[in-house]
């Protein structure tokens, strides 16, 4: 019975996940263009078909249409069901770590603004405001939620709002020093303003500590990841690569292993603490 219990659990997940993700689709796709979020409904960018539920049904619907429209027979990129199929491991990913608690339902909401944002960063070098200070708002939010599910208490919760705070400036001071320093050294624009944002955004849902980490480890892997395309020729060095993926990559690692790493690092560095 208990077998039967997760392994529903787990596909319920999924398929909520995958749903979401259905969603970021949409918004992805939209925002950019600056196109309505519910209006005209989905439908065949070719054809202009309305799409039917069955239609829209996350990842197993692309399959089942074997990668191609309905009505007109055109090819559905086959993007589209990895972003479901993505946010349906993201989701499982939260809920195996966390568990039933409010931390779970936070990051579900914190690593689908995060997805998003790396992928319309990948698509358009931008990271809409839109998305940036919504997703700030709600991060001050879940601080409040959290800190009054953990404390029961409102000194609790203003102590974690506090922290959420304290992370948002940080990461929007931390990155326009980034930006000004690289600018200068450079002798172009070293990264866009939307990125300062988005470290805001990270900071407002991980805090000051999580942040600082996020943004290490995002400079690491950005800096392995670029090095890596201009020595195989795929980019060159004054090419715009976008960062917001990189800082998406290490406020996920950071939500998901942020405290052990910090706690492991103070006692390899600092055993006397």
């Amino acid at each position: 019975m208990d077998f039967v219990i997760s392994a529903s659990a787990i596909l319920l997940v999924f398929l909520l996940g995958a749903s979401v993700g259905s969603f970021l689709n949409v918004v992805i796709y939209r925002i950019p263009a600056g196109l309505s979020l519910l209006f005209p409904p989905s439908r065949c960018p070719h054809c202009l078909t309305r799409l039917k539920a069955y239609d829209n049904v996350p990842v197993f619907g692309w399959l089942w249409l074997k990668g191609r429209c309905r009505y007109c027979k055109s090819p559905i990129a086959m993007r589209y069901p990895l972003v479901e199929a993505a946010t349906g491991l993201l989701f499982l990913a939260v809920f195996w770590i966390f568990d039933v608690s409010v931390q779970t339902i936070g990051y579900w909401a914190f690593l689908s603004w995060l997805l998003a944002l790396a992928l319309i960063d990948l698509d358009t070098l931008t990271l809409p405001n839109a998305l940036t200070q919504s997703g700030l708002i709600a991060g001050l939010l879940f601080q409040v939620a959290a800190g009054w599910v953990t404390t029961e208490s409102w000194t609790g919760a203003a102590s974690f709002l506090m922290n959420g705070l304290m992370g948002a400036v940080l990461g929007i001071w931390l990155f326009d020093l980034i930006t000004i320093v690289g600018s200068v050294m450079f002798g172009q624009t070293a990264m866009g303003g939307g990125d300062a944002k988005l470290a805001a955004m990270m900071g407002a849902w991980l805090g000051w500590k999580l942040l600082l980490l996020a943004s290490f480890l995002a400079c690491g892997i950005g800096a392995f990841v670029g090095g890596g395309a201009i020595a195989l020729g795929w980019i060159s060095r004054r090419q715009p690569m976008p960062f917001g993926p990189f800082l998406a990559v290490g406020a996920m690692l950071a939500a998901f292993f942020g405290n052990s790493l910090i706690s492991s690092y103070l006692r390899l560095f600092f055993p006397t603490l």
